[in-house]
C-alpha cells in the first residue's frame, strides 16, 4: 500500500471511536477545492511510509485506539486495499473507509469480506456537475452502483458533500437527497479556503453561509434519517 501519510491520533475521524489515520497516495479525481494536493498529484508525492513499520506502530498502540481510518487520495484505486485492511483486521482493529465512491466492485468486495466497519462516501454534487467539480469523466452509474451497495450493506455509514457555491446551489441539494433516500446519515462540509488543487479557488472560492447551510440542512432532512454540519 502506498502511505503518503500518517495521522498517528485522532477523535473525529472514525464516528465514536479513537483512531489512527492512513492516507493513501493517489486519487482518480481532481476536484478543484480537494484539500490534499500532495496526496493527490504524482509531482507532489512524498516517499510513501514503509507499509511493515506502520504496523509495527499500530501493534503499539493496541489499547489505546480502536481503529484504523483510510483515507487519501482514494484508496479504492489501490488492487491489494482488501489485503492491507485484512491485515489491519488481524490485529484486532476497526476498519473506516473513505472513498469517491467510483470503484463500485472494490467496495463490494470489501462489504462481501466483511472487511470495513464504517463508510464515509463523498456525492460531489449533483449528478450533471461531476464533470464540471472533479474535472475527470466520472461514470455516474458506478456512483449510484457504490450508494446502493452502501446503503444495502448492514454497516454504519455516512454521505457527505464539501460545500462550495461555485458547484453548488439549492437546487442540487433536493436532487442529492433523492439520490440517498433513506439514508441514514448525510454530513455537510462547508468549503475552507487554506489550500487546494485549484489555488485560485483560495481568492475565488465561495464558501455557503451558516444560514445557507442551515436551509441545505433542513432540505436533505426530508430525504435522510440524520442531517449533520461538521465546521
Amino acid at each position: 500500500m502506498k502511505i503518503g501519510a500518517l495521522q498517528k491520533f485522532s477523535g473525529i475521524d472514525f464516528p465514536g471511536r479513537l483512531s489512527v489515520v492512513v492516507f493513501t497516495q493517489g486519487c482518480n479525481l481532481r476536484c478543484g477545492y480537494c484539500h490534499n494536493p500532495e496526496l493527490v498529484l504524482p509531482k507532489m508525492f512524498s516517499e510513501p511510509l514503509d507499509e511493515n513499520s506502520f504496523f509495527e506502530f499500530l501493534k503499539a498502540r493496541k489499547g489505546a485506539i480502536e481503529g484504523v481510518v483510510i483515507t487519501g487520495g482514494e484508496p479504492t484505486i489501490h488492487a491489494d486495499l482488501p489485503d492491507f485492511i485484512e491485515r489491519i483486521k488481524r490485529e484486532k482493529f476497526l476498519v473506516k473507509l473513505d472513498t469517491n465512491g467510483t470503484n463500485p466492485k472494490m467496495l463490494f468486495e470489501l462489504v462481501n469480506r466483511g472487511l470495513v466497519d464504517y463508510i464515509a462516501m463523498d456525492i460531489k454534487g449533483s449528478f450533471d456537475k461531476y464533470e464540471l467539480i472533479t474535472h475527470v469523466d466520472v461514470k455516474i452509474e458506478d456512483i449510484i452502483k457504490s450508494i446502493d451497495i452502501i446503503m444495502k450493506s448492514g454497516i454504519s455509514y455516512e454521505f457527505r458533500t464539501t460545500m462550495l457555491r461555485n458547484y453548488h446551489t439549492l437546487e442540487d441539494f433536493f436532487k442529492i437527497g433523492k439520490y440517498v433516500e433513506g439514508a441514514e446519515k448525510y454530513v455537510l462540509q462547508n468549503f475552507k479556503p487554506t489550500k487546494c488543487i485549484d489555488k485560485s479557488l483560495l481568492k475565488n472560492g465561495k464558501p455557503f453561509e451558516q444560514s445557507e447551510i442551515e436551509e441545505v440542512k433542513k432540505i436533505l432532512e426530508n430525504f435522510v434519517s440524520l442531517v449533520e454540519i461538521r465546521m
